[in-house]
Protein backbone atom coordinates (compact mmCIF):
# COMPACT_ATOMS: atom_id res chain seq x y z
CA UNK A 1 0.00 0.00 0.00
CA UNK A 2 1.30 3.10 -1.28
CA UNK A 3 2.20 5.83 1.90
CA UNK A 4 0.92 9.14 1.09
CA UNK A 5 2.94 12.55 1.17
CA UNK A 6 1.25 13.64 4.62
CA UNK A 7 1.16 10.23 6.31
CA UNK A 8 5.10 9.96 5.31
CA UNK A 9 5.33 13.37 7.19
CA UNK A 10 3.61 12.66 10.41
CA UNK A 11 5.75 9.42 10.69
CA UNK A 12 9.12 11.02 9.82
CA UNK A 13 8.09 13.84 12.46
CA UNK A 14 6.99 11.64 15.58
CA UNK A 15 9.68 10.27 17.77
CA UNK A 16 10.32 5.89 17.67
CA UNK A 17 10.83 5.55 20.97
CA UNK A 18 7.19 7.75 22.05
CA UNK A 19 5.27 6.06 24.56
CA UNK A 20 2.37 6.11 22.13
CA UNK A 21 4.85 3.89 19.31
CA UNK A 22 5.94 1.55 22.34
CA UNK A 23 2.24 0.00 23.14
CA UNK A 24 1.24 0.05 19.08
CA UNK A 25 4.55 -2.37 19.15
CA UNK A 26 3.30 -4.07 22.55
CA UNK A 27 -0.30 -4.07 22.06
CA UNK A 28 -2.22 -6.36 18.97
CA UNK A 29 -5.16 -4.21 18.46
CA UNK A 30 -6.88 -6.77 16.19
CA UNK A 31 -9.00 -9.01 19.03
CA UNK A 32 -9.80 -5.67 21.03
CA UNK A 33 -11.41 -4.23 17.77
CA UNK A 34 -13.41 -6.96 16.97
CA UNK A 35 -14.54 -7.05 21.17
CA UNK A 36 -15.53 -3.30 20.55
CA UNK A 37 -17.33 -4.39 16.89
CA UNK A 38 -19.36 -6.48 18.69
CA UNK A 39 -21.11 -3.61 20.73
CA UNK A 40 -20.37 -0.41 18.40
CA UNK A 41 -20.06 -1.36 14.38
CA UNK A 42 -22.65 1.43 13.32
CA UNK A 43 -22.24 1.72 8.84
CA UNK A 44 -22.86 5.73 9.18
CA UNK A 45 -22.51 8.78 11.77
CA UNK A 46 -26.06 10.59 12.22
CA UNK A 47 -24.93 12.99 9.09
CA UNK A 48 -24.88 9.94 6.97
CA UNK A 49 -20.37 9.61 6.33
CA UNK A 50 -19.20 6.64 7.14
CA UNK A 51 -18.84 6.18 11.32
CA UNK A 52 -15.48 6.07 12.83
CA UNK A 53 -14.00 2.87 14.17
CA UNK A 54 -14.66 1.95 17.59
CA UNK A 55 -10.56 0.99 18.03
CA UNK A 56 -10.37 5.14 17.28
CA UNK A 57 -12.40 6.27 19.52
CA UNK A 58 -11.46 3.66 22.21
CA UNK A 59 -8.05 5.09 21.28
CA UNK A 60 -8.83 8.73 21.92
CA UNK A 61 -10.08 7.67 25.37
CA UNK A 62 -7.38 6.51 26.27
CA UNK A 63 -5.26 9.23 25.21
CA UNK A 64 -7.63 11.56 27.31
CA UNK A 65 -6.74 9.98 30.54
CA UNK A 66 -2.79 9.39 29.32
CA UNK A 67 -3.10 13.06 29.41
CA UNK A 68 -4.81 13.92 33.07
CA UNK A 69 -8.03 13.21 32.03
CA UNK A 70 -9.07 15.43 29.36
CA UNK A 71 -12.69 16.57 28.71
CA UNK A 72 -14.02 15.32 24.80
CA UNK A 73 -13.51 18.18 23.73
CA UNK A 74 -9.83 18.68 24.81
CA UNK A 75 -9.29 14.99 23.36
CA UNK A 76 -10.70 16.15 20.09
CA UNK A 77 -8.12 19.31 19.82
CA UNK A 78 -5.39 17.08 21.16
CA UNK A 79 -6.28 14.47 17.92
CA UNK A 80 -6.14 17.50 15.54
CA UNK A 81 -2.94 19.27 16.88
CA UNK A 82 -0.36 16.60 18.16
CA UNK A 83 1.50 14.41 15.67
CA UNK A 84 1.95 11.34 17.84
CA UNK A 85 -1.68 10.96 19.27
CA UNK A 86 -2.50 11.24 15.40
CA UNK A 87 0.04 8.33 14.48
CA UNK A 88 -1.68 6.73 17.73
CA UNK A 89 -4.67 6.97 15.93
CA UNK A 90 -3.71 5.97 12.62
CA UNK A 91 -4.98 9.01 11.07
CA UNK A 92 -3.34 11.03 8.28
CA UNK A 93 -3.04 15.22 8.46
CA UNK A 94 -6.03 15.44 5.81
CA UNK A 95 -8.57 12.93 7.92
CA UNK A 96 -11.26 14.18 9.74
CA UNK A 97 -10.71 14.05 13.64
CA UNK A 98 -14.14 12.76 15.35
CA UNK A 99 -15.78 15.73 17.42
CA UNK A 100 -16.56 15.52 21.06
CA UNK A 101 -20.46 13.77 20.52
CA UNK A 102 -19.45 11.25 18.42
CA UNK A 103 -16.51 10.32 21.55
CA UNK A 104 -19.47 10.55 24.38
CA UNK A 105 -21.83 8.52 22.62
CA UNK A 106 -19.05 5.66 22.09
CA UNK A 107 -18.86 5.81 26.16
CA UNK A 108 -22.17 5.69 26.39
CA UNK A 109 -22.92 2.67 23.98
CA UNK A 110 -20.42 0.65 25.29
CA UNK A 111 -21.01 1.54 28.60
CA UNK A 112 -25.11 0.74 28.05
CA UNK A 113 -23.68 -2.97 26.73
CA UNK A 114 -21.41 -3.44 29.84
CA UNK A 115 -18.54 -4.21 27.82
CA UNK A 116 -15.77 -2.33 29.59
CA UNK A 117 -14.84 -5.73 32.04
CA UNK A 118 -13.87 -7.43 28.47
CA UNK A 119 -12.00 -4.91 27.41
CA UNK A 120 -9.98 -5.06 30.29
CA UNK A 121 -9.81 -8.44 30.34
CA UNK A 122 -8.57 -8.49 26.72
CA UNK A 123 -6.09 -6.43 27.43
CA UNK A 124 -4.64 -8.37 30.79
CA UNK A 125 -4.24 -11.35 28.37
CA UNK A 126 -1.86 -9.94 26.46
CA UNK A 127 0.14 -8.60 28.98
CA UNK A 128 0.15 -11.53 30.66
CA UNK A 129 1.45 -12.91 27.07
CA UNK A 130 4.37 -11.09 27.58
CA UNK A 131 5.20 -12.43 30.76
CA UNK A 132 4.43 -8.88 32.50
CA UNK A 133 1.63 -9.81 34.71
CA UNK A 134 2.92 -11.83 38.07
CA UNK A 135 -0.26 -13.94 39.88
CA UNK A 136 1.49 -15.36 42.56
CA UNK A 137 0.22 -12.51 44.75
CA UNK A 138 -2.71 -10.67 44.88
CA UNK A 139 -4.05 -7.08 46.69
CA UNK A 140 -7.67 -6.00 47.33
CA UNK A 141 -8.45 -2.61 48.96
CA UNK A 142 -11.04 0.12 47.48
CA UNK A 143 -10.66 3.80 47.27
CA UNK A 144 -13.30 6.43 47.02
CA UNK A 145 -14.57 8.64 43.73
CA UNK A 146 -15.99 11.70 44.73
CA UNK A 147 -19.06 12.80 42.36
CA UNK A 148 -19.46 16.57 41.21
CA UNK A 149 -23.26 16.26 41.79
CA UNK A 150 -23.51 16.16 45.12
CA UNK A 151 -26.31 17.98 47.71
CA UNK A 152 -25.74 21.90 47.37
CA UNK A 153 -27.89 21.70 50.84
CA UNK A 154 -27.59 19.63 53.76
CA UNK A 155 -28.58 15.94 53.12
CA UNK A 156 -30.95 14.28 54.24
CA UNK A 157 -28.32 11.26 54.18
CA UNK A 158 -27.94 9.07 56.94
CA UNK A 159 -24.27 8.85 56.59
CA UNK A 160 -22.44 6.09 57.27
CA UNK A 161 -18.91 5.81 58.93
CA UNK A 162 -16.44 3.59 56.80
CA UNK A 163 -14.62 2.23 59.87
CA UNK A 164 -11.81 -0.21 59.27
CA UNK A 165 -12.77 -2.60 61.50
CA UNK A 166 -16.41 -3.59 60.32
CA UNK A 167 -16.54 -6.14 58.47
CA UNK A 168 -19.87 -8.46 56.55
CA UNK A 169 -21.16 -10.07 59.59
CA UNK A 170 -24.76 -9.83 60.85
CA UNK A 171 -25.54 -6.60 61.84
CA UNK A 172 -23.26 -4.64 58.67
CA UNK A 173 -25.81 -4.21 56.41
CA UNK A 174 -28.22 -2.60 58.80
CA UNK A 175 -25.56 -0.04 59.44
CA UNK A 176 -25.29 0.42 55.80
CA UNK A 177 -28.56 1.90 55.41
CA UNK A 178 -29.05 4.92 53.42
CA UNK A 179 -31.91 7.53 53.50
CA UNK A 180 -32.80 8.95 49.98
CA UNK A 181 -33.37 12.43 49.11
CA UNK A 182 -34.26 14.02 45.71
CA UNK A 183 -32.69 17.16 44.88
CA UNK A 184 -32.35 18.50 41.23
CA UNK A 185 -29.40 18.02 39.40
CA UNK A 186 -27.68 15.48 42.17
CA UNK A 187 -26.46 12.07 40.92
CA UNK A 188 -29.14 9.60 42.82
CA UNK A 189 -27.05 6.68 43.23
CA UNK A 190 -23.68 8.09 44.56
CA UNK A 191 -24.22 8.05 48.12
CA UNK A 192 -22.10 9.44 51.61
CA UNK A 193 -19.88 8.11 53.48
CA UNK A 194 -17.79 9.36 56.48
CA UNK A 195 -14.28 8.12 55.88
CA UNK A 196 -11.43 9.50 58.12
CA UNK A 197 -12.98 12.12 59.64
CA UNK A 198 -13.82 13.69 56.50
CA UNK A 199 -17.48 13.40 54.69
CA UNK A 200 -17.45 12.34 51.16
CA UNK A 201 -20.06 12.05 48.20
CA UNK A 202 -19.34 9.44 45.43
CA UNK A 203 -18.73 5.43 44.59
CA UNK A 204 -16.31 3.27 45.43
CA UNK A 205 -13.72 1.90 43.26
CA UNK A 206 -13.15 -1.76 44.53
CA UNK A 207 -9.57 -2.99 42.85
CA UNK A 208 -7.73 -5.93 42.50
CA UNK A 209 -4.33 -5.89 41.59
CA UNK A 210 -1.63 -8.48 41.14
CA UNK A 211 2.06 -8.39 42.64
CA UNK A 212 3.11 -5.33 40.12
CA UNK A 213 -0.21 -3.05 41.01
CA UNK A 214 -1.53 -3.89 37.68
CA UNK A 215 -5.37 -3.88 37.68
CA UNK A 216 -6.92 -7.59 37.50
CA UNK A 217 -10.18 -6.33 38.16
CA UNK A 218 -12.87 -3.76 39.29
CA UNK A 219 -16.16 -3.27 41.40
CA UNK A 220 -18.22 -0.12 41.29
CA UNK A 221 -20.59 0.37 44.18
CA UNK A 222 -22.31 3.39 45.67
CA UNK A 223 -19.45 4.62 47.96
CA UNK A 224 -21.47 3.82 51.51
CA UNK A 225 -20.93 -0.21 50.64
CA UNK A 226 -18.16 -1.75 52.77
CA UNK A 227 -15.28 -2.57 51.29
CA UNK A 228 -15.65 -5.83 52.14
CA UNK A 229 -18.75 -6.71 50.37
CA UNK A 230 -16.59 -6.85 46.86
CA UNK A 231 -14.18 -9.34 47.73
CA UNK A 232 -15.79 -12.55 46.00
CA UNK A 233 -16.81 -11.09 42.95
CA UNK A 234 -13.56 -9.01 42.37
CA UNK A 235 -11.79 -13.33 42.92
CA UNK A 236 -14.42 -14.54 40.54
CA UNK A 237 -14.04 -11.54 37.92
CA UNK A 238 -10.04 -12.30 38.00
CA UNK A 239 -10.31 -15.84 37.92
CA UNK A 240 -7.83 -16.27 40.75
CA UNK A 241 -6.34 -19.65 40.80
CA UNK A 242 -5.55 -22.30 43.70
CA UNK A 243 -2.39 -21.04 45.07
CA UNK A 244 -2.23 -17.77 44.95
CA UNK A 245 -1.72 -15.66 48.08
CA UNK A 246 -4.82 -12.77 48.68
CA UNK A 247 -3.36 -9.62 50.46
CA UNK A 248 -6.29 -7.20 52.33
CA UNK A 249 -6.52 -4.76 55.22
CA UNK A 250 -8.05 -6.04 58.56
CA UNK A 251 -11.39 -4.68 56.73
CA UNK A 252 -11.73 -7.79 54.94
CA UNK A 253 -11.21 -9.91 57.97
CA UNK A 254 -14.22 -12.30 58.50
CA UNK A 255 -15.26 -16.11 58.78
CA UNK A 256 -17.10 -16.01 55.60
CA UNK A 257 -14.00 -14.78 53.93
CA UNK A 258 -11.64 -17.19 55.61
CA UNK A 259 -13.50 -19.93 54.62
CA UNK A 260 -13.95 -18.78 51.43
CA UNK A 261 -10.52 -18.13 50.52
CA UNK A 262 -10.03 -21.79 52.27
CA UNK A 263 -12.74 -23.45 49.53
CA UNK A 264 -11.02 -22.05 46.83
CA UNK A 265 -7.53 -23.10 47.77
CA UNK A 266 -6.04 -18.90 47.79
CA UNK A 267 -3.63 -18.58 50.93
CA UNK A 268 -5.39 -15.95 53.78
CA UNK A 269 -3.09 -12.74 53.64
CA UNK A 270 -6.01 -11.06 55.46
CA UNK A 271 -4.74 -8.41 58.50
CA UNK A 272 -6.20 -10.38 61.71
CA UNK A 273 -8.66 -7.84 63.64
CA UNK A 274 -9.28 -7.74 67.38
CA UNK A 275 -12.92 -8.65 68.14
CA UNK A 276 -13.94 -7.56 72.10
CA UNK A 277 -12.36 -9.23 74.99
CA UNK A 278 -9.63 -10.30 72.70
CA UNK A 279 -7.13 -8.50 72.02
CA UNK A 280 -3.99 -9.89 68.99
CA UNK A 281 -1.54 -11.43 69.84
CA UNK A 282 2.35 -10.60 69.47
CA UNK A 283 2.30 -13.16 66.48
CA UNK A 284 -0.64 -11.51 65.04
CA UNK A 285 0.29 -8.21 65.45
CA UNK A 286 3.87 -9.07 63.64
CA UNK A 287 1.92 -10.64 60.89
CA UNK A 288 -0.42 -7.99 59.90
CA UNK A 289 2.88 -5.34 60.17
CA UNK A 290 4.18 -8.05 57.25
CA UNK A 291 0.98 -7.90 55.56
CA UNK A 292 1.25 -4.32 55.06
CA UNK A 293 4.45 -3.74 53.44
CA UNK A 294 3.49 -5.97 51.30
CA UNK A 295 -0.09 -4.36 50.50
CA UNK A 296 1.87 -0.83 49.30
CA UNK A 297 1.27 -1.92 45.46
CA UNK A 298 -2.46 -1.35 45.64
CA UNK A 299 -1.85 1.71 47.28
CA UNK A 300 0.82 2.96 44.58
CA UNK A 301 -1.99 1.87 41.70
CA UNK A 302 -4.59 4.15 43.41
CA UNK A 303 -1.88 7.04 44.28
CA UNK A 304 -0.70 7.01 40.90
CA UNK A 305 -4.37 7.02 39.06
CA UNK A 306 -4.54 10.06 40.89
CA UNK A 307 -1.43 12.05 40.13
CA UNK A 308 -1.68 10.56 36.35
CA UNK A 309 -5.46 10.77 35.45
CA UNK A 310 -6.72 13.17 37.67
CA UNK A 311 -9.17 9.96 39.02
CA UNK A 312 -10.47 11.50 42.10
CA UNK A 313 -13.32 13.59 41.11
CA UNK A 314 -16.22 12.02 38.54
CA UNK A 315 -17.38 13.97 35.60
CA UNK A 316 -20.59 11.14 34.76
CA UNK A 317 -23.73 10.62 36.57
CA UNK A 318 -24.26 7.41 37.87
CA UNK A 319 -22.98 4.12 38.70
CA UNK A 320 -22.80 1.99 35.39
CA UNK A 321 -20.81 5.17 34.38
CA UNK A 322 -18.48 6.06 37.42
CA UNK A 323 -17.97 1.99 36.54
CA UNK A 324 -16.73 2.33 32.75
CA UNK A 325 -14.49 5.60 34.06
CA UNK A 326 -12.95 3.15 36.87
CA UNK A 327 -12.31 -0.03 34.12
CA UNK A 328 -10.61 3.30 31.90
CA UNK A 329 -8.64 3.81 34.03
CA UNK A 330 -7.47 0.53 35.03
CA UNK A 331 -6.50 -0.11 31.19
CA UNK A 332 -4.86 3.12 30.79
CA UNK A 333 -2.52 2.58 34.25
CA UNK A 334 -1.87 -0.95 32.46
CA UNK A 335 -0.68 0.05 29.67
CA UNK A 336 1.12 3.23 30.79
CA UNK A 337 3.08 1.02 32.73
CA UNK A 338 3.59 -1.89 30.22
CA UNK A 339 6.49 -0.97 28.26
CA UNK A 340 9.00 -0.25 31.65
CA UNK A 341 7.45 -3.40 33.02
CA UNK A 342 8.16 -5.55 29.78
CA UNK A 343 11.60 -4.21 29.84
CA UNK A 344 12.49 -5.20 33.24
CA UNK A 345 10.59 -8.81 32.41
CA UNK A 346 13.68 -9.15 29.56
CA UNK A 347 16.30 -7.97 32.08
CA UNK A 348 15.03 -10.49 34.49
CA UNK A 349 14.84 -13.17 31.62
CA UNK A 350 18.44 -12.57 30.46
CA UNK A 351 20.04 -12.89 33.61
CA UNK A 352 18.30 -15.92 34.75
CA UNK A 353 19.31 -17.49 31.09
CA UNK A 354 23.21 -16.12 31.56
CA UNK A 355 23.19 -17.65 35.14
CA UNK A 356 21.64 -21.21 33.72
CA UNK A 357 24.36 -21.06 31.39
CA UNK A 358 27.06 -20.48 33.99
CA UNK A 359 25.95 -23.54 36.03
CA UNK A 360 25.86 -25.34 32.97
CA UNK A 361 29.48 -24.18 32.13
CA UNK A 362 30.49 -25.29 35.76
CA UNK A 363 28.84 -28.53 35.95
CA UNK A 364 30.85 -29.71 32.86
CA UNK A 365 33.98 -28.42 34.26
Amino acid sequence: MSMSFSDYYVTHRTRKGNFLNQIDQLIDWVPIEKTIAQHYAPASDVTGRPAYSGLLLFKMLLVGIWNGGLSDESVEDMANANLHVMRFLGLDLEDDVPDHSVLSRFRTRLTAAQAWDDLLEQINQQIQALNVTVKAGYHIDASITHSSRKPKTKPAYEVVNDREDRDDETGAQANMKVIETSQPGVDTEARWVKKGGKFAFGYKQHTLVDDNGLVMAVETTAANQHDSKSMLDLLDKAAVKPGCRLHADKAYSSQKHREALKTRGIKNGIQDKAARNKPLTPRQIQRNRLITQSRYVVERTFGSQVCWFGSKILRYCGLNKAHAWHILQAIAYNLKRLPRLFIQSLVIQKNAALIHASRAARSKS
